[in-house]
């Protein structure tokens, strides 16, 4: 199968358990992702989370809501932490070859492999690296707002 490219959506932050998390939808044109995917990974992302740990860093991130071009889904959820790194943590469905108990898209459950991503998810990291810098590393003073609000532009995303 050749590669191509998939489509990138933002629909807005969303607050997680005092978590402001920027949400990111990739997705194929002729399959856009549905409505009960949508649902089971959000329903899914507090338990994905864990307990909140305050080290100083502004409570945020990002989420990618992937859907595979099979049966998998894939919920991946990155937090700062320590000023300027990174945790990641994962969860797919539907997708037996990472342990998911059948080829359910909505049944998701927690990747305990140390995976950060695929070609069309780190897209998104390469822009959100970018925007925390300039917002809030960079800065005299740090700007939530301002990181929140810079996204990846939607549309065609892997390339």
């Amino acid at each position: 199968m050749a590669f191509r490219d998939k489509e990138l959506r933002t629909p807005g932050p969303v607050l997680v358990d005092g978590r402001q998390l920027k949400r990111y939808h990739i997705d194929q044109l002729e399959r856009p992702l549905e409505a009960a995917v949508e649902k089971a990974a959000y329903d899914m992302l507090p338990v994905l989370l864990g307990e909140f740990v305050d080290d100083g860093t502004p409570a945020a991130g990002w989420v990618v809501l992937h859907r595979g071009g099979d049966t998998g889904a894939y919920l991946l959820a990155y937090t700062w932490v320590w000023d300027n790194a990174l945790e990641v943590r994962v969860a797919a469905a539907g997708q037996p070859a990472l342990n998911c108990p059948d080829d359910d898209p909505t049944h998701f459950v927690e990747v305990r492999r140390p995976a950060v991503g695929c070609v069309w998810e780190l897209a998104v990291l390469e822009h959100e690296r970018a925007a925390w810098v300039h917002h809030m590393l960079a800065p005299d003073r740090p700007n939530l707002a301002g990181y929140l609000f810079d996204t990846r532009a939607e549309g065609p995303v892997g390339r």
